[in-house]
């Protein structure tokens, strides 16, 4: 693409978003800010294969006394992961006021506690890193929340104050807390639109100074070493009276232009999509495939393998599963199974019953977990997430009685991840085997910190080392990742065929045809052993073993089966 045809993108996209608001000069001052970024030495990122692999966490998870976390993760990462992680996914590293970082003071500015731009530097050097962009909304604390307040000139369209002409009666919410929030301004009460908290105010996109701040803020981060920028819940970025203000034309077209943009300075840079919301709604983020996201959050994941390890039966799974096919050559998912929010319910949504809901809502609260809700529009309250560490919500009181099979289980449920098409990515917390935190959510009230803890840098060492839990999942897992990364039938583009093995198995074919490779995956979903007919024979790449067209696979086993 040249600069011209950019541009002419540019006008399109801007002309299409603001419609009869659009005014010559948004491009002339856009066309200024793709000047300024003109200047600046880019190079490509290297594009996203099956060696890649994500790990999700904050850049305080690890620390030592006296010592910025960020240098304290990269000792960690460079003694224990060089070789299986290649990217990491910091969660936001900015100062902040609340909701452990979502809630951003200053999108520029590294959190002091965690260090500074150097870190982030030389971060870089060794690993693909993933920004966190929460473009939707900024802490009430900041300089431009805070210009509002006090009547600055600059700020005054920031946000959205509360209107009595705009109806908000289809408005979705992810939470029970009020729409509209006050404040008191330097001339009296003003009000705001926060979609998620009071200390969440929502930024108004409908103002052009705010798409020209953010994507310039977006390219910021690409200079400083982002190679993924992950788009925090920005399904809500644009409001629209009598809508439901989520997943609107104009947010979609938004993120259209910024993935033109990076496309442009600098190639391969993965726009990621966060939408915690129902599968249909979800996917729309990849646009046609080749013009929006370029992975989006694999949703749905996370709960359905939660629920065939549960029942120990993955119809459930393997029919939606047939519903997921390669998006493109610069498009797949982002598949994760545990993160640093809960596991999400809404993607649920037409795949799960209500019966089947209520199960796993009664095993998280049997095994420790809290659940969240969100509040819907009829007043009513429905299950938004269980908050639980993964591994705890995988285990079946009475049946995984002993640790080898928690560990097996927590094995099994990654092989899914691993094996599905798509890009994995691996939560701290699941890497290390970590427990509920349940001390955290009593101190802080907040149900999400149960799989939130801060982990001391020497503690982790010695405990890898004599925790056999954590030692197990741990090596378990960079084995899988090691085999993982060395066959193209893995690449996130790869083709995928569900495999109807029976319904306490999962099964999956992946291939490449570019390569002509192919693996057949296959997992037992049950806490016995399960003899599965395979469609062909072929070396299994976990054992090395040749294994024939019938076998036995022991509680929660997998193999991947390679002709």
């Amino acid at each position: 693409m040249t600069k011209q045809e950019l541009v002419q993108n540019v006008e399109k996209r801007l002309r299409t978003i603001y419609g009869e608001d659009f005014k010559e000069e948004f491009l002339t001052s856009f066309t200024e800010l793709m000047d300024k970024w003109s200047r600046h030495s880019w190079e490509s990122a290297a594009p996203v294969s099956e060696e890649n692999v994500y790990l999700i966490t904050y850049g305080d998870s690890i620390y030592e006394e006296g010592k910025p976390t960020l240098a304290s993760l990269h000792t960690f990462l460079n003694e224990k992961m060089k070789g299986s992680v290649t990217d990491v996914h910091l969660l936001p590293m900015f100062p902040y006021t609340s909701d452990d970082g979502f809630s951003v003071v200053d999108y520029r500015q590294v959190d002091e506690k965690l260090g500074d731009w150097t870190n982030i530097e030389e971060l870089s050097r060794d690993y693909r890193l993933m920004f966190d962009f929460v473009a939707n909304h900024i802490s009430k604390s900041s300089e431009w929340f805070q210009g509002y307040l006090n009547g600055e000139a600059r700020y005054q369209e920031y946000f959205v104050p509360r209107d009595p002409s705009f109806d908000t009666s289809a408005v979705v919410r992810p939470r029970t807390s009020p729409l509209y929030h006050e404040y008191e301004g330097r001339d009296g009460v003003k009000t705001a639109w926060t979609t998620f908290s009071e200390d969440q105010v929502d930024l108004n996109f409908r103002h052009f100074p705010v798409l020209e701040e953010t994507t310039d803020i977006l390219l910021e981060y690409a200079s400083k070493g982002g190679t993924s920028i992950r788009l925090d819940a920005i399904g809500f970025i644009w409001k629209e009276s009598g809508t439901t203000s989520i997943h609107l034309p104009q947010a979609h077209e938004i993120i259209k232009l910024w993935r033109e943009v990076m496309d442009f300075f600098k190639p391969n840079t993965q726009i990621i999509t966060e939408t915690n919301v129902p599968h249909k709604e979800n996917i729309s983020y990849f646009g046609d495939g080749t013009d929006e996201a370029n992975m989006v959050y694999q949703f749905s994941l996370p709960p359905l393998v939660l629920f065939s390890l549960t029942t120990h039966n993955g119809e459930k799974l393997t029919e939606w599963a047939k519903t997921i096919d390669t998006v493109s050559d610069t498009a797949t998912y982002f598949n994760f199974l545990a993160s640093h929010d809960g596991i999400g319910m809404r993607p649920t949504e037409g795949i799960l019953t209500e019966d089947d809901k209520q199960l796993l809502v009664n095993k998280v609260k049997e095994n420790g977990g809290r659940v969240s809700y969100k509040a819907n529009s009829d007043g009513s309250q429905s299950v938004y997430e269980l908050n639980i560490n993964y591994s705890a919500a995988l285990v079946n009181q009475g049946k995984d009685t002993t640790e080898e099979l928690e560990v097996k289980k927590m094995l099994a449920a990654h092989s899914i991840l691993l094996s599905f098409v798509g890009v994995p990515a691996v939560y701290y917390h699941s890497l290390l085997g970590s427990h509920n935190d349940e001390a955290g959510v009593e101190a802080s009230g907040i149900n999400r910190r149960i799989n939130r803890e801060k982990l001391e840098l020497g503690s982790i060492f010695e405990e890898l080392e004599t925790d056999s839990r954590r030692k197990g999942i741990f090596e378990g897992l960079q084995e899988m990742i090691s085999i993982r990364q060395k066959e193209s039938a893995f690449s996130p583009y790869a083709g995928q065929e569900v495999l109807e093995l029976g319904g306490n198995v999962f099964g999956l074919k992946r291939f490449n045809v570019e390569t002509g490779e192919s693996i057949m995956f296959v997992v037992n979903l049950d806490a016995k052993h399960v003899e599965v007919n395979l469609p062909h024979s072929g070396v299994d790449l976990v054992s090395g073993k040749q294994v024939s067209e019938v076998v036995e696979l022991r509680p929660y086993e997998f193999m991947w089966v390679k002709q």
